[in-house]
């Protein structure tokens, strides 16, 4: 009997990539988004369905999971893919944008959560995979400090449920992702601004322009290497409980393993100097 995923945020980059995936490995996949009506390639898939979901809306978190579990009985595993950056100096940012970065990356995983808690302790298990960011799990990037505090938030929340939900035979699973060719990450960042104040322009443009080269060079990973990755966890042929993907979060990993906090943050910092 095919197993069924739940995944949210695949109308483009990684989860619409992984969606795909998941149907082409024969599993049910629930896709959910914020805009179903806009989607014409998934679409195209017998067993892809595809629901409306925002998951800062506590509402139609509620609906949709229900809608999926109606539509396919069971749902095995649960991708907590949906997120979005902020960047830009802190004191520069607006408290819409504050908000938003822990509503969308952390309180809608929270949303999701929560909603399927019941669902797979009826059933005796299930799985979630959180997607995180190497981001999560060390400071790499100057002007990502609300970045950072969503994906640690993250990561601590799935930490502190391994202990809860193991009894229970759910699993919970992390994928720490750097970035990707197929994720369209760039292009969905919120950048605070300020022109008012000009103390951080030189940071500013320093951050901006490695973003464009990593997007420009073969820094960025292959999106089907982070989505190879998803799958073996979803399937048990890898039972890791945080998964790095990438050259630049080992090597970011194993630096700041092998030194002092200071050293690190000192290391970092003196590349934008």
């Amino acid at each position: 009997m095919s197993k069924t995923v739940f995944i949210t945020g695949t109308s483009s980059g990684l989860g619409k990539l992984t969606a795909i995936r998941f149907a082409e490995m024969g599993w049910n996949v629930a896709a959910t988004m914020r805009n179903p009506d806009k989607e014409t390639e998934l679409t195209g898939y017998d067993n892809i369905k595809i629901f409306k979901l925002d998951v800062t809306n506590v509402n139609e978190v509620q609906t949709s999971v229900d809608q999926a579990v109606a539509a396919f009985g069971k749902i095995d595993v649960v991708i907590n893919n949906a997120g979005m950056g902020t960047y830009g100096p802190l004191e520069l940012a607006q408290e819409e944008a504050i908000d938003w970065q822990f509503a969308v990356n952390t309180r809608g995983p929270i949303n999701v959560i929560r909603e399927f808690i019941p669902h797979f302790r009826a059933n005796g298990g299930g799985m979630f995979i959180n997607i995180s960011s190497f981001m999560g799990i060390t400071t790499a990037v100057p002007l990502g400090s609300l970045y950072n505090m969503s994906k640690f938030a993250l990561e601590g929340l799935t930490e502190g449920l391994y202990y809860e939900l193991k009894p229970l035979n759910i699993e919970l699973r992390l994928i720490e992702q750097g970035g990707s060719t197929g994720n369209n990450f760039k292009n969905s960042i919120t950048w605070n601004r300020d022109d008012n104040i000009q103390d951080y322009d030189n940071l500013m443009t320093k951050v901006q322009n490695l973003m464009n080269h990593a997007e420009s060079s073969s820094t960025l990973d292959d999106p089907l290497i982070i989505v190879d990755a998803i799958a073996a966890v979803a399937t048990g042929e890898s039972n890791k409980f945080r998964t790095v993907i990438g050259t630049a979060g080992n090597d970011l990993m194993a630096l700041r393993n092998s030194v002092s906090i200071e050293e690190y943050l000192e290391t970092i910092a003196k590349n934008y100097m």
